[in-house]
């Protein structure tokens, strides 16, 4: 698993192109999701996001493992990669974009910014603008941002029989922990 990041993250460094001094980098990353519905809460969290950062170009790319994501109970997780995210033909979700707005990375401080790029989940990708908080301190960057992911765009099926159980809308958080790549 670790390889699998290590190449994630060489892979996303050759598609930005860039000096090394420019890229600030995670693999630690986490992304959480919850859904509510008055029959039930579902939640669940990935802690292996692996996440780039162009501070020249504002180019910004996210991936994960669909795998990844850990749920308090075994049969929910189960039920989650076989039958609505189907991981073994859908492994991965990503989001390569950009953010939108011209920011001084050398300069310490809480932003408001805006990413719009291609969310790819479920075999799906659509164009995506994602609203969040970026940090900068002391040389590292934090980013933070929620938003909301409707199944049916992306293909995301629920059976009749749990489709009260399972919210049409769900919620999705993300907090990054950037470091400079050296």
């Amino acid at each position: 698993m670790k390889n699998l990041a290590l190449f994630t993250l060489v892979t996303l460094i050759t598609i930005f192109n860039v000096n090394a001094q420019q890229l600030y980098t995670t693999n630690t990353g986490v992304v959480s999701f919850f859904s509510s519905t008055p029959m039930e809460d579902i939640n669940a969290v990935n802690k292996k996001v692996t996440s780039i950062l162009n501070s020249t170009t504002n180019d910004i790319a996210f991936q994960m493992q669909i795998i990844q994501f850990k749920f308090p109970n075994s049969l929910m997780e189960e039920h989650f990669n076989e039958n609505y995210l189907e991981t073994t033909k859908f492994p991965k979700a990503s989001f390569q974009g950009k953010i939108n707005e011209v920011l001084d990375y050398s300069k310490d401080g809480v932003y408001k910014v805006t990413a719009t790029g291609k969310f790819t989940i479920h075999g799906v990708t659509q164009l995506k603008n994602v609203q969040g908080t970026l940090t900068i301190a002391k040389g590292n960057l934090k980013i933070d941002c929620v938003f909301d992911v409707a199944l049916a765009d992306y293909k995301i099926e629920v059976p009749t029989i749990v489709f009260n159980k399972i919210a049409e809308n769900i919620k999705v958080t993300v907090a990054t922990n950037y470091e400079l790549k050296k």
